[in-house]
Protein backbone atom coordinates (compact mmCIF):
# COMPACT_ATOMS: atom_id res chain seq x y z
CA UNK A 1 0.00 0.00 0.00
CA UNK A 2 1.27 3.13 -0.78
CA UNK A 3 2.02 5.30 2.32
CA UNK A 4 3.08 9.09 2.73
CA UNK A 5 6.12 9.50 5.48
CA UNK A 6 6.59 13.15 5.30
CA UNK A 7 4.93 16.20 5.87
CA UNK A 8 5.55 18.32 2.62
CA UNK A 9 4.34 15.57 1.05
CA UNK A 10 1.31 15.32 2.86
CA UNK A 11 0.95 19.43 2.13
CA UNK A 12 1.69 18.06 -1.78
CA UNK A 13 -1.07 15.95 -1.82
CA UNK A 14 -3.61 18.61 0.07
CA UNK A 15 -2.90 21.13 -2.42
CA UNK A 16 -3.50 18.40 -5.52
CA UNK A 17 -6.57 17.79 -3.69
CA UNK A 18 -7.59 21.39 -3.43
CA UNK A 19 -6.76 21.37 -7.43
CA UNK A 20 -9.06 18.39 -7.95
CA UNK A 21 -11.63 19.82 -5.58
CA UNK A 22 -12.05 23.32 -6.97
CA UNK A 23 -11.90 22.29 -10.50
CA UNK A 24 -14.39 19.17 -10.99
CA UNK A 25 -17.33 21.29 -10.87
CA UNK A 26 -15.96 22.72 -14.20
CA UNK A 27 -17.45 19.58 -15.80
CA UNK A 28 -20.98 20.00 -14.80
CA UNK A 29 -20.43 23.65 -15.88
CA UNK A 30 -19.64 22.44 -19.45
CA UNK A 31 -22.49 19.20 -19.42
CA UNK A 32 -24.87 22.00 -18.04
CA UNK A 33 -25.33 23.87 -21.34
CA UNK A 34 -27.34 20.42 -22.45
CA UNK A 35 -28.02 18.70 -19.47
CA UNK A 36 -29.46 18.76 -16.82
CA UNK A 37 -27.55 19.21 -12.88
CA UNK A 38 -29.54 16.12 -12.05
CA UNK A 39 -28.80 13.68 -14.66
CA UNK A 40 -25.75 15.02 -14.44
CA UNK A 41 -24.95 13.99 -10.54
CA UNK A 42 -25.45 10.32 -11.49
CA UNK A 43 -22.43 10.58 -14.00
CA UNK A 44 -20.98 12.08 -11.44
CA UNK A 45 -21.35 9.56 -8.50
CA UNK A 46 -20.35 7.03 -10.78
CA UNK A 47 -16.98 8.31 -11.63
CA UNK A 48 -16.54 8.52 -7.97
CA UNK A 49 -17.22 4.98 -7.06
CA UNK A 50 -15.02 3.89 -10.14
CA UNK A 51 -12.02 5.84 -9.36
CA UNK A 52 -12.18 4.51 -5.20
CA UNK A 53 -12.01 1.30 -6.76
CA UNK A 54 -9.09 1.68 -8.82
CA UNK A 55 -6.91 3.60 -6.61
CA UNK A 56 -8.20 0.73 -3.53
CA UNK A 57 -7.11 -2.51 -6.46
CA UNK A 58 -3.76 -0.70 -7.23
CA UNK A 59 -2.15 1.74 -5.00
CA UNK A 60 -3.91 0.49 -1.81
CA UNK A 61 -3.07 -3.18 -2.76
CA UNK A 62 0.72 -3.41 -3.87
CA UNK A 63 3.47 -1.66 -1.93
CA UNK A 64 5.63 -2.49 1.38
CA UNK A 65 3.18 -0.78 3.96
CA UNK A 66 -0.15 -1.79 5.41
CA UNK A 67 -2.97 -4.69 4.46
CA UNK A 68 -3.94 -4.72 1.29
CA UNK A 69 -7.65 -3.61 0.33
CA UNK A 70 -9.25 -7.00 0.43
CA UNK A 71 -7.74 -7.89 3.13
CA UNK A 72 -8.35 -4.77 4.88
CA UNK A 73 -11.98 -4.91 3.93
CA UNK A 74 -12.85 -8.02 5.33
CA UNK A 75 -10.97 -7.85 8.29
CA UNK A 76 -12.99 -3.99 8.85
CA UNK A 77 -15.24 -3.78 11.94
CA UNK A 78 -19.10 -3.02 11.44
CA UNK A 79 -18.86 0.25 13.13
CA UNK A 80 -16.28 1.62 11.03
CA UNK A 81 -18.01 0.25 7.45
CA UNK A 82 -21.14 2.10 9.29
CA UNK A 83 -19.03 5.50 10.07
CA UNK A 84 -17.64 5.34 6.55
CA UNK A 85 -20.97 5.01 4.98
CA UNK A 86 -22.70 7.69 6.63
CA UNK A 87 -19.66 10.10 5.70
CA UNK A 88 -20.65 9.09 2.12
CA UNK A 89 -24.06 9.89 2.75
CA UNK A 90 -23.61 12.91 4.51
CA UNK A 91 -21.10 14.23 1.98
CA UNK A 92 -23.81 13.28 -1.14
CA UNK A 93 -26.66 15.38 0.86
CA UNK A 94 -24.19 18.51 1.17
CA UNK A 95 -23.20 17.89 -2.55
CA UNK A 96 -26.24 17.56 -4.23
CA UNK A 97 -27.53 21.02 -2.50
CA UNK A 98 -23.71 22.55 -3.61
CA UNK A 99 -24.10 21.82 -7.25
CA UNK A 100 -27.80 22.95 -6.72
CA UNK A 101 -26.28 26.42 -5.76
CA UNK A 102 -23.59 26.18 -8.44
CA UNK A 103 -26.54 25.59 -10.94
CA UNK A 104 -28.61 28.83 -9.69
CA UNK A 105 -25.46 31.10 -8.33
CA UNK A 106 -22.48 29.70 -10.29
CA UNK A 107 -19.06 28.43 -9.11
CA UNK A 108 -17.77 31.83 -7.81
CA UNK A 109 -20.33 32.43 -5.53
CA UNK A 110 -21.63 28.88 -4.82
CA UNK A 111 -17.46 27.34 -3.58
CA UNK A 112 -16.63 30.17 -1.77
CA UNK A 113 -19.49 30.35 0.64
CA UNK A 114 -20.47 26.97 1.11
CA UNK A 115 -17.01 25.24 1.10
CA UNK A 116 -15.85 28.20 2.89
CA UNK A 117 -18.17 27.13 5.99
CA UNK A 118 -17.35 23.41 5.04
CA UNK A 119 -13.61 24.71 5.92
CA UNK A 120 -14.56 26.73 9.20
CA UNK A 121 -16.53 24.73 10.87
CA UNK A 122 -15.00 21.33 9.72
CA UNK A 123 -11.80 22.33 10.68
CA UNK A 124 -12.98 23.00 14.27
CA UNK A 125 -14.94 19.73 14.21
CA UNK A 126 -11.90 17.58 13.12
CA UNK A 127 -9.24 19.71 15.14
CA UNK A 128 -11.32 18.72 18.36
CA UNK A 129 -11.29 15.08 17.18
CA UNK A 130 -7.62 14.86 16.73
CA UNK A 131 -5.63 18.17 17.92
CA UNK A 132 -2.43 18.06 15.67
CA UNK A 133 -0.79 21.06 14.20
CA UNK A 134 -0.54 24.70 16.42
CA UNK A 135 -3.53 25.47 17.66
CA UNK A 136 -3.07 29.37 17.03
CA UNK A 137 -2.09 29.60 13.60
CA UNK A 138 -5.27 27.14 12.65
CA UNK A 139 -7.07 30.19 13.84
CA UNK A 140 -5.31 32.83 12.33
CA UNK A 141 -5.59 30.70 9.06
CA UNK A 142 -9.57 30.37 9.75
CA UNK A 143 -11.01 33.72 10.19
CA UNK A 144 -8.08 35.13 6.71
CA UNK A 145 -10.56 32.65 5.09
CA UNK A 146 -13.78 33.75 6.67
CA UNK A 147 -12.58 36.99 5.74
CA UNK A 148 -12.18 36.69 2.08
CA UNK A 149 -15.68 34.29 2.23
CA UNK A 150 -17.77 37.67 3.38
CA UNK A 151 -15.60 39.87 0.83
CA UNK A 152 -16.49 37.20 -2.00
CA UNK A 153 -20.16 37.18 -1.07
CA UNK A 154 -20.00 41.15 -1.05
CA UNK A 155 -18.40 41.30 -4.39
CA UNK A 156 -21.09 38.73 -6.20
CA UNK A 157 -23.82 41.22 -4.38
CA UNK A 158 -22.53 44.29 -5.88
CA UNK A 159 -22.00 42.06 -9.62
CA UNK A 160 -25.68 41.26 -9.29
CA UNK A 161 -28.15 43.70 -8.34
CA UNK A 162 -30.53 43.30 -11.17
CA UNK A 163 -31.33 39.60 -9.84
CA UNK A 164 -31.64 39.62 -6.15
CA UNK A 165 -34.13 36.84 -5.46
CA UNK A 166 -31.32 34.31 -7.53
CA UNK A 167 -28.90 35.67 -5.49
CA UNK A 168 -30.55 34.74 -2.23
CA UNK A 169 -31.74 31.19 -3.38
CA UNK A 170 -28.22 30.71 -4.58
CA UNK A 171 -26.75 31.76 -1.10
CA UNK A 172 -28.88 29.89 1.01
CA UNK A 173 -28.08 26.11 -0.60
CA UNK A 174 -24.72 26.96 -0.24
CA UNK A 175 -24.26 27.54 3.26
CA UNK A 176 -26.69 24.09 4.05
CA UNK A 177 -24.51 22.98 1.73
CA UNK A 178 -21.64 24.07 3.68
CA UNK A 179 -23.04 22.89 7.07
CA UNK A 180 -23.38 19.54 5.78
CA UNK A 181 -20.26 19.48 4.22
CA UNK A 182 -18.44 20.10 7.63
CA UNK A 183 -19.73 16.86 9.33
CA UNK A 184 -18.89 14.02 6.79
CA UNK A 185 -14.98 14.22 7.01
CA UNK A 186 -15.21 13.50 10.46
CA UNK A 187 -17.18 9.73 9.77
CA UNK A 188 -14.93 8.70 7.31
CA UNK A 189 -11.67 10.09 9.45
CA UNK A 190 -12.76 8.05 12.29
CA UNK A 191 -13.32 4.89 10.58
CA UNK A 192 -8.82 4.81 10.00
CA UNK A 193 -6.32 4.38 12.08
CA UNK A 194 -4.45 7.81 11.48
CA UNK A 195 -2.09 7.19 13.46
CA UNK A 196 -0.40 4.17 12.09
CA UNK A 197 -1.56 3.72 8.35
CA UNK A 198 1.40 1.05 8.12
CA UNK A 199 -0.15 -1.28 10.43
CA UNK A 200 -3.67 -0.38 11.41
CA UNK A 201 -5.45 -1.45 14.16
CA UNK A 202 -7.49 -4.58 14.41
CA UNK A 203 -10.85 -3.38 13.10
CA UNK A 204 -9.82 -0.06 11.77
CA UNK A 205 -9.41 0.11 8.02
CA UNK A 206 -6.95 2.12 5.41
CA UNK A 207 -7.53 5.38 4.03
CA UNK A 208 -8.32 3.32 0.29
CA UNK A 209 -10.58 1.12 1.69
CA UNK A 210 -12.31 3.59 3.97
CA UNK A 211 -12.90 5.26 0.62
CA UNK A 212 -14.13 2.93 -1.30
CA UNK A 213 -16.87 2.68 1.80
CA UNK A 214 -17.64 6.39 1.52
CA UNK A 215 -18.23 5.91 -2.09
CA UNK A 216 -20.96 3.19 -1.78
CA UNK A 217 -22.39 5.72 0.44
CA UNK A 218 -22.62 8.40 -1.68
CA UNK A 219 -23.86 6.12 -4.19
CA UNK A 220 -26.47 3.97 -2.38
CA UNK A 221 -27.73 7.51 -0.67
CA UNK A 222 -27.98 8.99 -4.65
CA UNK A 223 -30.74 6.63 -5.22
CA UNK A 224 -32.97 8.92 -2.47
CA UNK A 225 -31.27 11.98 -2.60
CA UNK A 226 -30.97 12.43 -6.41
CA UNK A 227 -34.14 10.46 -7.23
CA UNK A 228 -36.07 13.48 -5.44
CA UNK A 229 -34.42 16.72 -7.03
CA UNK A 230 -34.62 14.36 -10.69
CA UNK A 231 -38.49 14.28 -9.78
CA UNK A 232 -38.87 17.85 -7.46
CA UNK A 233 -35.94 20.05 -8.52
CA UNK A 234 -34.92 23.30 -6.71
CA UNK A 235 -35.08 24.86 -10.35
CA UNK A 236 -36.65 24.07 -13.27
CA UNK A 237 -39.14 21.68 -15.17
CA UNK A 238 -39.28 17.63 -13.56
CA UNK A 239 -36.93 15.39 -15.59
CA UNK A 240 -36.71 11.88 -15.51
CA UNK A 241 -34.40 8.74 -15.63
CA UNK A 242 -35.23 7.76 -19.09
CA UNK A 243 -33.80 11.35 -19.89
CA UNK A 244 -30.79 9.88 -18.31
CA UNK A 245 -29.96 6.79 -20.19
CA UNK A 246 -31.44 8.96 -23.60
CA UNK A 247 -28.40 11.10 -22.67
CA UNK A 248 -25.46 11.47 -25.09
CA UNK A 249 -22.28 8.89 -24.51
CA UNK A 250 -20.18 12.42 -24.25
CA UNK A 251 -22.50 13.92 -21.83
CA UNK A 252 -22.13 11.09 -19.48
CA UNK A 253 -18.12 10.77 -20.11
CA UNK A 254 -17.89 14.26 -18.82
CA UNK A 255 -20.03 13.42 -15.79
CA UNK A 256 -18.12 10.72 -15.00
CA UNK A 257 -14.95 12.47 -15.25
CA UNK A 258 -15.84 14.83 -12.78
CA UNK A 259 -16.58 12.33 -10.56
CA UNK A 260 -12.55 10.72 -11.18
CA UNK A 261 -11.42 14.46 -11.01
CA UNK A 262 -13.18 14.38 -7.37
CA UNK A 263 -12.28 11.16 -6.35
CA UNK A 264 -8.89 11.81 -7.31
CA UNK A 265 -8.57 14.66 -4.65
CA UNK A 266 -10.52 12.33 -1.66
CA UNK A 267 -8.29 9.60 -1.55
CA UNK A 268 -5.06 12.09 -1.25
CA UNK A 269 -6.59 14.17 1.04
CA UNK A 270 -7.38 11.13 3.29
CA UNK A 271 -3.84 9.61 2.46
CA UNK A 272 -2.29 12.82 3.35
CA UNK A 273 -4.33 12.73 6.62
CA UNK A 274 -2.36 10.20 8.29
CA UNK A 275 0.86 12.29 8.61
CA UNK A 276 -0.76 16.31 8.39
CA UNK A 277 -3.69 15.45 10.56
CA UNK A 278 -7.39 15.87 9.83
CA UNK A 279 -7.93 19.54 10.43
CA UNK A 280 -4.95 20.21 8.43
CA UNK A 281 -5.70 18.07 5.65
CA UNK A 282 -8.97 18.96 5.51
CA UNK A 283 -8.69 22.70 5.87
CA UNK A 284 -6.07 22.85 3.05
CA UNK A 285 -8.16 20.45 0.55
CA UNK A 286 -11.21 22.84 1.11
CA UNK A 287 -8.51 25.47 0.08
CA UNK A 288 -10.39 24.38 -3.06
CA UNK A 289 -12.81 27.45 -2.83
CA UNK A 290 -10.35 29.65 -4.10
CA UNK A 291 -9.61 27.85 -6.83
CA UNK A 292 -13.30 27.13 -7.75
CA UNK A 293 -13.52 31.39 -7.49
CA UNK A 294 -10.66 31.44 -10.11
CA UNK A 295 -12.31 29.44 -12.62
CA UNK A 296 -16.01 31.27 -12.04
CA UNK A 297 -14.28 34.43 -11.96
CA UNK A 298 -11.70 34.39 -14.97
CA UNK A 299 -12.48 31.37 -16.94
CA UNK A 300 -16.36 31.45 -16.72
CA UNK A 301 -16.78 35.39 -16.68
CA UNK A 302 -19.44 34.83 -13.72
CA UNK A 303 -18.71 38.48 -12.65
CA UNK A 304 -19.76 40.58 -15.81
CA UNK A 305 -21.16 43.31 -14.25
CA UNK A 306 -18.07 44.34 -12.26
CA UNK A 307 -16.90 47.96 -11.74
CA UNK A 308 -13.89 48.96 -10.15
CA UNK A 309 -14.48 48.55 -6.66
CA UNK A 310 -15.48 44.58 -7.29
CA UNK A 311 -12.60 44.14 -8.80
CA UNK A 312 -10.97 45.18 -5.77
CA UNK A 313 -12.80 42.89 -3.50
CA UNK A 314 -11.93 39.90 -5.90
CA UNK A 315 -8.43 40.51 -5.76
CA UNK A 316 -8.64 41.17 -1.46
CA UNK A 317 -10.84 37.92 -1.38
CA UNK A 318 -7.79 36.09 -3.04
CA UNK A 319 -5.17 37.65 -1.03
CA UNK A 320 -7.06 36.31 2.29
CA UNK A 321 -7.28 33.46 0.52
CA UNK A 322 -3.75 32.76 0.02
CA UNK A 323 -2.90 34.13 3.38
CA UNK A 324 -5.20 31.59 5.10
CA UNK A 325 -3.74 28.57 3.64
CA UNK A 326 -0.49 29.71 4.32
CA UNK A 327 -1.25 29.66 8.30
CA UNK A 328 -3.18 26.14 8.04
CA UNK A 329 0.19 25.19 6.39
CA UNK A 330 2.41 26.56 9.11
CA UNK A 331 0.39 25.13 11.79
CA UNK A 332 1.59 21.61 11.08
CA UNK A 333 5.47 22.68 10.55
Amino acid sequence: MFIISTYPVAVLFCVITMICWGSWANTQKIAGKNWRFELFYWDYVIGVVLFSLLSALTLGSYGHGGRSFLADLKQADSGNLIKALIGGLIFNAANILLSAAISIAGMAVAFPVGIGIALVVGVVVNYASVPQGNLQYIIIGIVLIMAAIIVNAIAYQKSNKSNKKLSFKGLLLSVLAGLLMSLFYRFIASSMDLSNFEQPAVGKMTPYTAVFIFSLGIFISNFVFNSILIYKPFEGAPTSYRAWFKGKFTLHLTGILGGLIWGVGNSFNLIAAGKAGPAISYGLGQGATMVAAFWGVFIWKEFKQKDTSTGGLITAMFVLFIAGLGMLIYSGV
